[in-house]
């Protein structure tokens, strides 16, 4: 008897990790991946944090063939409208069969806690397909696979803004200080996949105007 896969969604922050994390769901046959969850604060109309556009998370999920589930929150947002959004968004899952959902979280402990914790109590376990996996050999397998990503968001404490608007490379990699991690794993820089292997095709875009915001440097990306 054949046994049931995992339906699964995917947390998407629009960026490489987790569309990497896409890409690791697919080949593995116990997870049927079943949609994309992902925050977008409707006062802007953009990805949380990434500050990404609507339409091009929209027309990453219809290049994955995935339904989009969308926890809307306002900005700025206490963290008691973020956790009733939440909790609102997995109650749908769950009413979809979903049982598992996947995190592009690589090493930071807190962040995985913290998601364990929240998920306890809804029946709906989390996982963690790229966890722990060295993040220089990480950026360049991404690379390799065939991933195409420009950073939308950077940290300016961390890194300079001219690399805002940058497409993640080898040569971006080489460019990277010290201390700055290859992926961006404490946040020093934040990215938009336009293309890749979890793609049936590219999604065509032209930079934007970069602009400080809220303490971090956003390079917006329109369609192409």
């Amino acid at each position: 008897m054949e046994r049931s896969r995992h339906r699964t969604v995917v947390s998407w922050s629009s960026g490489k990790d987790a569309a990497f994390t896409l890409w690791e769901l697919t080949k593995d046959p116990q997870y049927e991946v079943a949609g994309l969850l992902t925050t977008v604060t409707t006062t802007f109309g953009r990805v949380s944090m990434h500050g990404v556009r609507e339409e091009l998370l929209e027309a990453q999920a219809a290049a994955a063939g995935l339904p989009l589930y969308r926890v809307e929150i306002p900005f700025p947002c206490p963290n008691s409208v973020y956790e009733t959004a939440m909790a609102g968004a997995i109650d749908r899952l769950r009413k979809d069969g979903v049982t598992h959902i996947a995190f592009g979280d690589l090493f930071l402990q807190d962040i995985r806690a913290y998601r364990e914790t929240r998920m306890a109590p809804t029946g709906i376990r989390p996982v963690f397909p790229l966890w722990e996996r060295p993040t220089p050999a990480l950026a360049r397998e991404m690379i390799g696979a065939g991933i195409e990503a420009y950073l939308v968001c950077v940290d300016p404490r961390a890194l300079d803004r001219r690399f805002a608007g940058r497409r993640f490379d080898l040569s971006l990699l080489d460019e990277l200080p010290p201390g700055v991690d290859p992926c961006g794993e404490r946040g020093e820089f934040h990215t938009f996949v336009a293309g890749g292997p979890m793609f049936s095709r590219p999604i065509p875009v032209v930079p934007g105007e970069v602009v400080d915001r809220d303490g971090f440097v956003f390079a917006d990306l329109l369609p192409g």
